[in-house]
């Protein structure tokens, strides 16, 4: 497993009079392709994307932030909305010299991702959305909360302290507030105006984003493939890291084009036979 992976280390940058904290890969091989940026999903921190961090940063640099407010990043005393969140995250990229690079964000964090695209697209060469949220069929809190504890019980154990620590350091205010802005944005008005190859993940186990969003989700991209991983639950860059890195990069370097296209006519059908196995 040691050839596998790489270590992460923490690093500190101010972005407009805050203070920011990343966890950013240690001196990947041959890292020729382009930076990867992974963004975290909501009330959590940048610490659950260690797993895929220490896969995909073997040969790709690859930075995680803690975005205002959350992890050990400070934040404004309100709670951002998407857009500011997107917004700040840019800054962040400029301070640390990132230019189209893979943006990779979960759940939550896939939302940040497109409207950065569509706010800052000198920032991004490609997108990664892993189990993107809001499902339409979903549009309130409560439904939204009963998705997740389904979830919750098909995730690695050791997810659950983690996930706790991050919820208690956001904060009740705070992460309500993130969760109605997130189910407040239709972020399926947005994909159609996402113009970068974009490669839709989820998993086979997802109660919180279902099979037919996933295909959804790549129908309604310009450039959108799609890929579903067995035996993944909502949180895919950690409970199958191994998996979801070895999917980015086949999309990083092309491999995965010829295979995972999701036309508009295909059905669910085709999308099962394009597991990642």
């Amino acid at each position: 497993m040691s050839k596998l992976i790489t270590k992460v280390e923490s690093r500190w940058t101010e972005v407009g009079g805050l203070l920011m904290h990343a966890r950013v890969s240690v001196n990947p091989v041959g890292a020729e392709l382009p930076s990867v940026v992974l963004v975290h999903g909501l009330g959590v921190s940048s610490r659950y994307m260690v797993p895929l961090a220490e896969h995909l940063g073997r040969t790709i640099s690859v930075y995680a932030p803690d975005l205002p407010g959350f992890g050990k990043s400070a934040g404004a005393a309100r709670a951002l909305n998407i857009d500011e969140l997107a917004d700040a995250l840019a800054a962040w990229m400029q301070a640390m010299n990132l230019d189209q690079s893979v943006l990779l964000g979960n759940s939550f964090g896939s939302q940040i991702v497109v409207a950065l695209a569509l706010r800052h697209p000198q920032c991004i060469a490609r997108a990664v959305l892993v189990a993107p949220t809001m499902d339409p069929r979903a549009p309130t809190v409560i439904r939204q909360i009963m998705r997740l504890l389904r979830d919750a019980p098909r995730e690695p154990l050791s997810l659950l302290p983690l996930a706790i620590r991050d919820y208690l350091t956001t904060g009740l205010r705070r992460g309500f507030q993130t969760l109605r802005y997130a189910i407040e944005d239709r972020i399926e008005d947005r994909l159609p105006h996402v113009h970068v190859p974009t490669l839709v993940v989820g998993g086979a186990r997802d109660p919180v984003v279902p099979r037919g969003w996933v295909e959804e989700v790549a129908r309604l991209l310009p450039h959108g493939r799609a890929v579903l991983i067995p035996r993944a639950a909502h949180a895919v860059n950690y409970n199958s890291p191994q998996e979801l890195a070895h999917v980015v990069r086949m999309f990083m370097d092309e491999r995965l084009t010829p295979v995972a296209s999701v036309e508009k006519q295909e059905t669910s059908e085709d999308l099962r036979r394009i597991e990642v196995r």
